[in-house]
């Protein structure tokens, strides 16, 4: 998997990709990043890469320019490719689309700054927008670096483990299950008793219990679209009447 990141401000991903999941996935070869300065395509003396918006109006909006040349200077490295541009207005990125993603061989993002990018850039050249939530942040770096970290993490070997991503948060639609390490008593509070038992079909079905427990309090909304088995729909049930 590779990512090339179209950006103001490269340095900005210097700590994240030394010391995240994306930068162990680079010492092991599995992931390449590049960064790639917008302001060195820019033209002129003084390498201006946003102006006035048409029409008027408060802050300045980046030239489509030199993120159109920007862009040309990336290579393909495959056929799976595709342009990405990070923005509140976009396609909610979920884990779905992570997955969908990582199946790609290449992503180019590109990060908006300011007041954002000139239309032009969303209509012709890039493949997708995508936002990360509804809220609007200084610019679509970090944005970049959530996306990145989420895919990373899903390209195979990079985990070291199918279970970790398939147990994850939202895999099948579910909030995950709580976990617990040493010591076995913190703040009064014991570790669940079924998990000291070494009995792991009860820890199974505590653990989906307790998926379902979560879910059902605090994202109620995502069990519309979950993969639920009979057996947690009876879990459910019984969930719902104890709360009645």
């Amino acid at each position: 998997m590779r990512f090339d990141v179209l950006t103001l401000f490269p340095d900005l991903f210097s700590s994240f990709v030394k010391e995240t999941i994306p930068g162990r996935a680079i010492a092991k070869g599995l992931v390449d990043i590049s960064l790639i300065d917008i302001r060195s395509f820019a033209r002129g003396p003084h390498l201006v890469t946003d102006d006035r918006p048409y029409g008027g109006g408060d802050g300045m909006v980046m030239k489509a320019g030199p993120i159109s040349r920007a862009l040309q200077s990336v290579e393909k490295v495959g056929s799976g490719f595709r342009v990405i541009l990070l923005t509140p207005q976009g396609r909610l990125f979920t884990q779905a689309v992570a997955w969908e993603l990582s199946r790609m061989e290449q992503l180019v993002l590109i990060c908006g700054r300011y007041e954002g990018v000139d239309e032009r850039v969303r209509t012709e050249l890039a493949d997708m927008d995508l936002s990360i939530g509804d809220y609007v942040l200084s610019g679509g770096e970090l944005a970049a670096m959530v996306v990145m970290d989420a895919v990373s993490r899903l390209v195979p070997g990079v985990l070291g483990g199918e279970r970790s991503t398939r147990e994850d948060s939202f895999e099948d639609g579910l909030l995950e299950y709580p976990h617990y390490t040493r010591p076995r008593v913190f703040k009064d509070r014991e570790v669940p008793a079924v998990l000291l038992s070494g009995d792991h079909e009860k820890i199974r079905q505590w653990r989906r219990t307790e998926s379902l427990r979560r879910t059902l309090e605090r994202r109620p909304d995502l069990l519309e679209n979950a993969a639920l088995s009979e057996e947690d729909r009876k879990i459910l049930a019984q969930l719902k009447e104890s709360d009645n």
